[in-house]
């Protein structure tokens, strides 16, 4: 087998183009607003708007709290911004902002099931953007400030907590010191140090890091052992330049004056501030085993590699993503107002704050499952000093820190709907977890930590360089393009980009492989009607045939193709090449996301009308495919009778498939024959009580694929469902067949996808 050395990539990156194409494609934005109820017939209609809507109108009119019951109150969270701050870019005002209200709207869905509306408010006028804010708050269970200047942040914050009955967070300024404040307490554990002597000193006088400050004190610390500076040094009693009320609020009596004075002997350091901010020579004064969290964005203020060349007894943290121990808000603030809805919590308060930091600490502290270790490249993430702060793509935030947050707010007395069966809220939390985003997370950090070489056999196409070129600056590996050289090279002058040295270009006509290919592919095919020219024809001519050919011979680790030919088309050419793996089963299978919910189903690929004995290979080998998606599989064998009846010959089938399921004694939940929703509808399985299914189905084996097919391009086009997919499992080597007319972000998914196959997952 042939192997060559993988070019490895810059850090993750992606061009300016990129950006905006991943903005403008499809529905432009990020975000859209779904009906939750069903407005398909006149009286569906009647009851939504008028007159039926009279009804909750009246009663939320007598009971203001029926709100929360009646509307989407409850769930909704506004995102308010003026742009007088927009991450590190300035002031660009409150229009220009909405990229990134909307982004923050995005994880708020994402991660905590949250719906979000961005609110744009086009004033520097600190009384103008209260008032706006104050009057639309009824609209909403919460307010997420953002993006907004120093100190008018301060102010507006304030004032609105004042003005309202629901919490009101910038998370700006709490956000980044919740999860600062979680790492802080884990390396002072890992230190041996305590909070009422450890000395800290905050770099960076604005939102974020008065807000860390702050939480500090709240939390123990003594304020004489904070020492806050800013451009001008540090801030001590009596100083007069450049202050201000909150500055003055945390002057301390001290004789440093420099930043280079506060870190001598310093135990930690938070910088909040610029590039270059701390020296080694700073550095090398502090105390035995520094604490230094150098979060300014996006390079902090000294990097790991120049900390540690001084101190190797340093614990880093950073802002980055490409560093251990990443000051990530995304862990903080969905979580944090998920428990705060959930109670119906009038504030988020300095309880449910310190809450929220403890069990990030504490979780950061207890056993990595595998989904999370996955996502740290290679190696099993243990408490440490390169693993203070969970990962964001963790399980267990999603109920972990909304609990801690509820019953905080319940405990400080601000919740208005205390939760009573805390078991049964920790389940609810659960099914709000989209298990497949974290499993991509995962994937594609898998991925980088082990690059590999894949063929994209369509190398001509436009969505496929581009692709190619996200595979290589993602760091996922080496692209290796099979086209015609003069038109690959023509396409990537079109799209005005490099064709960079490590792109491998296969141009088949001048390959070295096609003795070599034709040999193989003669030897396998002989016996099934094929002369050695006809072999040699389909190396030449099919780009499918080469590109498995080359995975075979090891010049790629892995192949992907499909988006200019039906799908079958492409599977039978790679069949010529490929066997199943030994003892194993060839399927398709694909997975279903909808609002929140996933669900593979199987096959929709490959066996056309399997027979009983197929089924429950299918069955046998979607659940082993759930089992690496991160999901346990509860299967259910689909037919259009449930239980035996109406009987048919397809339902026969599907029962004795349960039976041969029965004698393998498979270690999965299944069950069968039954129909579509008494297998997803919780309501409608209760029906059935002798059902071995522990809840509703996750993995859905189809009577037939066409059944499969349909199925998933309705759900996709009718029910706006994610699919991800068909995904080939079985197959001795790592390929994966887009769709017909696949675009460049779903070609580049699935080439990481059997980039990981590759690697033996």
């Amino acid at each position: 087998m042939k192997s060559n050395k993988i070019p490895k990539a810059a850090k993750p990156k992606f061009t300016d183009q990129e950006a905006l194409q991943f903005h403008a494609q499809g529905k432009p934005g990020k975000l859209e607003i779904t009906p939750t109820k069903p407005l398909a017939t006149q009286r569906d209609l009647s009851l939504a708007y008028s007159p039926g809507v009279a009804v909750p109108v009246h009663a939320i009119a007598d009971d203001p709290s029926c709100a929360y019951d009646y509307t989407n109150k409850g769930n909704l969270v506004a995102v308010v911004s003026n742009g007088t701050a927009i991450l590190g870019l300035g002031n660009l005002g409150a229009l220009a902002s909405k990229p990134v209200m909307e982004g923050k709207g995005a994880l708020f869905k994402r991660f905590a099931d949250i719906d979000a509306m961005d609110l744009l408010v086009d004033t520097e006028d600190v009384d103008a953007f209260i008032n706006c804010v104050r009057y639309l708050s009824p609209s909403f269970g919460g307010i997420n400030l953002e993006d907004i200047k120093a100190p008018d942040c301060f102010i507006i914050e304030q004032k609105l907590k004042e003005l309202l009955d629901i919490p009101v967070f910038h998370d700006d300024q709490h956000g980044t010191a919740i999860i600062a404040t979680a790492g802080l307490l884990n390396a002072m554990e890992l230190t041996g140090r305590d909070i009422k002597t450890c000395r800290l000193v905050v770099n960076g006088a604005g939102a974020a890091g008065i807000a860390c400050l702050e939480l500090m004190i709240a939390m123990g610390m003594p304020k004489a052992n904070i020492t806050l500076c800013d451009t001008k040094g540090v801030i001590y009693q009596g100083r007069k330049e450049g202050m201000n009320q909150w500055k003055s609020a945390h002057a301390v009596k001290t004789k440093a004056r420099t930043l280079a004075d506060a870190l001598d002997g310093a135990d930690a350091f938070f910088g909040l501030s610029v590039k270059g901010a701390v020296t080694q020579a700073m550095v090398a004064s502090m105390a035995p085993k520094p604490i230094i969290f150098a979060m300014a964005n996006p390079d902090p203020e000294i990097t790991p590699e120049d900390a540690l060349a001084v101190r190797d007894d340093v614990i880093m943290a950073t802002g980055r993503s490409d560093y251990p121990n990443q000051i990530n808000n995304v862990l903080g603030f969905p979580f944090i107002f998920r428990g705060a809805l959930d109670v119906q919590a009038s504030t988020i308060n300095d309880a449910m704050k310190i809450a929220a930091a403890q069990a990030l600490a504490e979780l950061a502290r207890a056993e990595v499952p595998d989904q999370v270790a996955a996502a740290f490249h290679g190696r099993r993430a243990t408490f440490g000093p390169e693993y203070i702060i969970p990962a964001p793509f963790d399980p267990r935030l999603i109920v972990n820190i909304p609990v801690a947050v509820a019953k905080a707010a319940m405990d400080s007395g601000v919740a208005r709907k205390p939760i009573v069966d805390m078991d049964a809220y920790i389940a609810r939390l659960e099914g709000r977890l989209d298990p497949m985003a974290g499993w991509l997370q995962s994937t594609f950090s898998a991925v980088r930590a082990d690059p590999k070489r894949v063929v994209f056999a369509e190398g001509e196409e436009p969505a496929v360089i581009r692709a190619a070129h996200t595979y290589f600056t993602q760091g996922f590996g080496q692209p290796i393009l099979v086209g015609t050289s003069e038109v690959v090279r023509e396409q990537f002058r079109e799209l005005g980009m490099a064709l960079r040295p490590e792109y491998e270009l296969i141009d088949i006509r001048k390959s070295p492989y096609l003795d070599e290919f034709t040999d193989y592919l003669f030897a396998r095919l002989q016996r099934r009607g094929y002369l050695r020219r006809d072999c040699q024809r389909l190396v030449s001519n099919e780009r499918n045939i080469f590109a498995a050919l080359m995975v075979v011979h090891g010049y790629a680790d892995a192949m992907v193709s499909g988006i200019t030919r039906n799908w079958t088309n492409v599977f039978e050419n790679v069949e010529r090449v490929l066997d199943p793996k030994p003892d194993r089963s060839v399927i398709g299978v694909s997975l279903a996301l909808l609002r929140g919910r996933a669900v593979l189903i199987a096959d929709t690929s490959v066996h056309a009308m399997p027979t009983s004995g197929q089924l429950a290979d299918i069955a046998v080998e979607a659940a082993r495919a759930a089992r690496k998606f991160g999901i346990e599989p509860r299967v259910a064998l689909l037919a259009y009778s449930t239980f035996g009846q109406p009987r048919g010959e397809r339902s026969d089938q599907v029962r004795e498939a349960i039976e041969i399921l029965d004698r393998r004694q498979v270690d999965f939940e299944y069950d069968g024959d039954m129909a579509a929703d008494v297998a997803l509808n919780r309501d409608l399985m209760r029906h059935y009580p002798f059902c071995r299914l522990t809840d509703t189905a996750n993995v859905l084996v189809m009577p037939a694929f066409h059944a499969a097919s349909i199925s998933t391009k309705m759900l996709k086009e009718l029910g706006g469902a994610t699919i991800i997919g068909p995904i080939l499992v079985g197959l001795s080597h790592s390929v994966q067949i887009c769709w017909f007319g696949a675009k460049d972000t779903d070609i580049v998914n699935m080439a990481a996808i059997a980039a990981y196959g590759a690697a033996g997952h």
